[in-house]
This record gives C-alpha cells, structure tokens and sequence, in this order.
C-alpha cells in the first residue's frame, strides 16, 4: 500500500470520528435544549405569580434560577448552531422550500416570550405566493430565531419588531426591524465578529455569547446570500438578509 492510500484511509478514519463527534453533540445540545425551554416556562410561571405568591428571598432564588437557566439555554442552542455551521457538507440540506412557512412557524414560537415582555410581532405577509428557494430549511429558521430573538432582546415593554418578506429581482429579501437601542457607530464594523457584543447590549443584556450574528451571517452565506444592518431615525435597527432564488 502506497503513503497516498494510507493518507486516504486515515482521511477517511477522521472524517467518521468526526461525524460521529458531531451527531453526539446534535444530540445531546437537543436534548439539553428541550428540558431548558420547558423549565424556562415553568420558573417564569412562579415569578409571575401563576402558582401563587412568592415571598421576597423566593422570588429572587426563583430570579437566580431564571437567569442561569437563560445562560445555559443560550449556550447549548449557539453550540447547536455552531455544530451545524461547521462542515456544510455534514449538515446542510438543500431542498426546495416556502420561506414565508418557516417565518410563520418560527413567529409563533416567540409568542409566549412576546407576551410576557409585552412586546408585538407584526408578520408582514407578502401579499403574494413568493418562489420557493433552495435552502435548509432548519437553519434558515435558525436565521429567523436569531435575528427575532435579537430584535425582542433589545427593545423595550410596548415595543413593536416587524418581520417582512418580500421579492427583490432573482432573490428573497427578508428583513427584522425593531425599534430598540440601535447599533452605534464604533460597533458596526465589529457587530458579526465572532464573541462580540457591543457595550449597550451588555447594558440591555448581560446574557449573550456573542455567537448569534457570528453563526447567522455563516448560515447565510453558505446559501450564498448577504446580510447586513441598517440604524433607523428615531432608534432601532433593521436587518436584511438575501437569499438567491434558484
């Protein structure tokens, strides 16, 4: 056996050591994910009053309890996402998909969190059937999730994020506005860095890997789209993202 079959076997070798790494962690990050959400809700139910009153040390052991179990949820789904964005290869399923399906199934997932924040999502439907595109579709909807969970994130109570879709030529255009704490000038050439958060969204939010936007532009452009932000007059910011129609 020659040094170039024996580096094609190894290759090989690490190639399914590698795969079997990856579906472990898919695995596990899902699981884990799963019981994080349900107890989310269950700790917020008791902050809320909904299993009846708490006393003052309950209520701020419950509020510790909250806030640990937001940090380990973000961490387990940014490790998901990041599995998946490693090897497109791997992960990646292309197939013939109706984005304006997934924005609507995925809105309706941040209809609890909306609720408790008392903030409004406003899903502006395109008026028309839009060409299906070729995508995977559980990764666009990590797109979708991470760019609306941002837009709840940052905005204040009685806030609004409006979510749109529409098309623009030989490509998809959707885009997540919100009317938050915007993005300021010497944080925008940093703002898809990997680990970053920009000083006044630890000041919103102390909890963040800074993974988010990293991951979300990776998924994007392995389905060779673009994405980019805009400030809006008066506060807030919009992001857009392209997808080509095939």
């Amino acid at each position: 056996m020659d040094e170039l079959e024996k580096l094609k076997i190894e290759n090989e070798k690490l190639r399914k050591v590698s795969e079997n790494k990856s579906d472990v962690i898919s695995i596990t990050a899902h699981q884990l994910r799963t019981s994080l959400s349900a107890l989310k809700w269950i700790i917020k139910m008791f902050l809320d009053g909904d299993a009846g009153k708490l006393t003052n040390e309950q209520g701020e052991l419950a509020e510790k309890a909250y806030s640990s179990n937001e940090r380990m949820l973000t961490l387990v789904n940014d490790l998901l996402t990041m599995n998946h964005t490693d090897d497109v290869s791997l992960h990646y399923e292309f197939k013939k998909t109706d984005i304006t399906e997934i924005a609507e199934q995925t809105i309706f997932d941040f209809s609890g969190e909306t609720n408790k924040k008392d903030i409004e999502l406003v899903f502006l439907k395109p008026e028309k059937s839009l060409p299906r595109i070729n995508c995977d579709k559980e990764m666009i909807r990590v797109v979708f999730q991470n760019l609306i969970e941002n837009a709840i994130k940052y905005s204040n109570s009685n806030g609004k994020v409006f979510i749109s879709i529409n098309q623009k030529e030989n490509e998809i255009q959707l885009s997540v506005h919100d009317n938050g704490i915007g993005i300021k000038t010497e944080d925008k050439e940093s703002i898809f860095h990997k680990f970053y958060r920009a000083p006044n969204a630890i000041q919103k939010d102390e909890i963040g890997s800074g993974l988010g936007l990293f991951t979300t532009k990776n998924i994007v452009e392995k389905h060779k789209g673009k994405i980019w932000f805009e400030n809006v007059d008066g506060g807030g910011t919009t992001f857009f993202v392209t997808l080509p129609i095939d």
